[in-house]
């Protein structure tokens, strides 16, 4: 099953006909019901086993806080190839995403970003303002991104965090003297602290034709919240990137692939694409049913590439269908998630039982 799934990951989005991603993705709930305890048994709560799923929408999506009072794995743990937190204050409060296929998720992250940071199909120069997978192990991100430099970046691509801190002057001085395009990839915070600098103590430029950024992430915890738009009015005015050049990243620490809502130099509405091995459905947060066409809901991936932890996966990202896709309208607040909370309940209650049978 992992060589169909790696061959489905190399195809275009629209190439994947509806019963090829089906039969993966109810060959992969079997797998998972069978080899993984706290999934089965959050499955066998939701009244929910291989048998009588038919449909990959029928498959029971995990809450994703269940990554956080669960080891969600299909392997011994000592066979971890890498260990990803979510962001939190403590490891109490983080998810736990056990990867160990390296190989699966370098095919779950590449096509797709090149897809839509690099069409062109060219290596670029990176400058990234993220700490490398050295200093940040545990960052899905930082692991992402270690893998994007390695496959897509020029021998001049570099980190600009080093030790936590942002190397603004150094960025400043290097984006100033560039002469070929540049890609410059970060969280949308980090870009903020850079702008913060700029304004200060450099002056604008005009990044060589054919530059780009990608930003990732919002701005929950923060002391302060820039708009999408006042920072890519931003982007333009200090360092000369239009917004068709400037792509945003969704994705979680529980997924093993992507979102990215555009393609560099593509003007076209924000809409964030899957990639061939994800399918996301929108569903009420109270009654977890599907919601009506245009309206918010949880936003439920199904995600292949997560082959040996859980595939289907409810967020607690708000969003809606669009065409394409679906786009962001935020984090769902306690009140929203009713029914989120209520599977999560038969989960944890589950999960103190004693013993574990298949029936």
């Amino acid at each position: 099953m992992k060589q169909e799934i790696l061959r489905l990951m190399r195809m275009a989005p629209e190439a994947v006909s509806d019963a090829l991603f089906n039969d993966l993705a109810l060959r992969l709930f079997r797998y998972q019901f069978e080899n993984n305890a706290p999934y089965r048994r959050f499955s066998l709560s939701q009244k929910k086993e291989p048998t009588c799923v038919k449909s990959w929408e029928e498959i029971p999506f995990l809450p994703v806080k269940g990554f956080k009072f669960a080891e969600i794995a299909c392997r011994p743990i000592s066979e971890t190839a890498r260990l990803f937190h979510s962001s939190g204050t403590t490891l109490q409060e983080r998810s736990r995403h056990y990867l160990f296929d390296l190989d699966l998720s370098e095919a779950a992250i590449l096509p797709h970003f090149k897809r839509h940071l690099m069409p062109e199909g060219r290596k670029m120069r990176l400058a990234i303002l993220i700490p490398s997978p050295e200093e940040a192990p545990h960052s899905s991100l930082s692991h992402m991104i270690g893998v994007v430099r390695s496959a897509c970046g020029t021998k001049e691509s570099r980190y600009y965090i080093e030790r936590g801190r942002l190397q603004s002057e150094r960025l400043a001085y290097d984006l100033a003297e560039a002469k070929e395009p540049v890609s410059l990839l970060g969280t949308s915070f980090s870009f903020v602290h850079f702008i913060d600098f700029y304004r200060e103590r450099a002056f604008p430029v005009r990044l060589p034709e054919g530059s780009r950024l990608m930003d990732t992430g919002g701005f929950k915890g923060r002391s302060r919240e820039v708009p999408r738009e006042t920072l890519y009015g931003l982007y333009q005015n200090l360092l000369g990137l239009s917004p068709e050049y400037c792509v945003n990243e969704y994705g979680m620490a529980e997924m093993t692939s992507q979102f990215y809502d555009g393609v560099a130099g593509r003007p076209a509405p924000r809409v964030y694409n899957a990639p061939p091995q994800v399918r996301t459905r929108v569903l009420n947060p109270v009654t977890l049913e599907p919601a009506p066409k245009g309206e918010a809901g949880l936003l439920a991936h199904l995600d292949l590439a997560n082959i040996d932890s859980a595939a289907a996966i409810l967020s607690e990202d708000i969003g809606r269908e669009a065409p394409g896709g679906f786009t962001l309208a935020g984090r769902a607040s306690g009140a929203d998630l009713k029914g989120c909370s209520l599977t999560l309940d038969d989960l944890l209650q589950k999960s103190a039982l004693k013993g574990d049978e298949i029936p």
